[in-house]
């Protein structure tokens, strides 16, 4: 499969772009699936400057390479900007996106619309999610950990110990004062 160069032609390329904010069981649940159907996967951490993410992109990049180390073919990187020239600088042919309800297939069909559109444009390949992940969102683990939810089972473990490290205020936890005389 591989040219003269010993590169991979880019066909044979894809990317799996995401917040990653937390990355999920059921982003691996993508990512492995993505992985074992497609030579060289590029899962990409969006650095986007108009969202306030719980983790800083330092540290999804790092717990997305920890929790992949054992994929084969899989590379961790990140990006900033639009995702068809990322797609294009890396020389892949595909996007990736999971999809865990009816409502994500509305959204990210209009998207993969308009990256095929752009310049450069570029096709989208989406993969539903296993029944066991299909509930599962990056927002809603956020949500029950903040308000002291047990994510156990929700997220790999790499993640579990980052998030309990996180500080209350990073979660968006207020401090509790009890009043007194009442």
């Amino acid at each position: 499969m591989a040219n003269k160069a010993g590169t991979l032609p880019p066909k044979f390329v894809a990317v799996y772009p995401g917040s990653f904010d937390p990355v999920t069981n059921g982003h691996l649940d993508i990512i492995r699936r993505a992985a074992a159907n497609y030579p060289s996967l590029i899962v990409a951490v969006v650095a986007n400057p108009s969202k306030k993410p719980l983790l800083s992109l330092q540290e999804r990049v790092d717990l997305l390479r920890q929790v992949c180390a054992g994929i084969a073919h899989v590379e961790v990187d990140s990006f900033e900007g639009l995702l068809v020239d990322y797609v294009r600088r890396r020389k892949a042919s595909l996007i990736i996106k999971g999809l865990r309800i009816v409502s994500d297939f509305e959204y990210e069909f209009s998207m993969a619309l308009l990256n095929r559109r752009l310049r450069g444009g570029v096709d989208t390949m989406f993969l539903p999610a296993s029944l066991e992940y299909a509930f599962i969102s990056s927002s809603s683990v956020r949500e029950v950990f903040s308000l002291g939810g047990d994510i156990s089972e929700f997220v790999p473990p790499a993640v579990l110990r980052a998030m309990k490290r996180l500080d209350g205020s990073r979660l968006g936890l207020k401090k509790r004062t009890r009043r007194r005389g009442h």
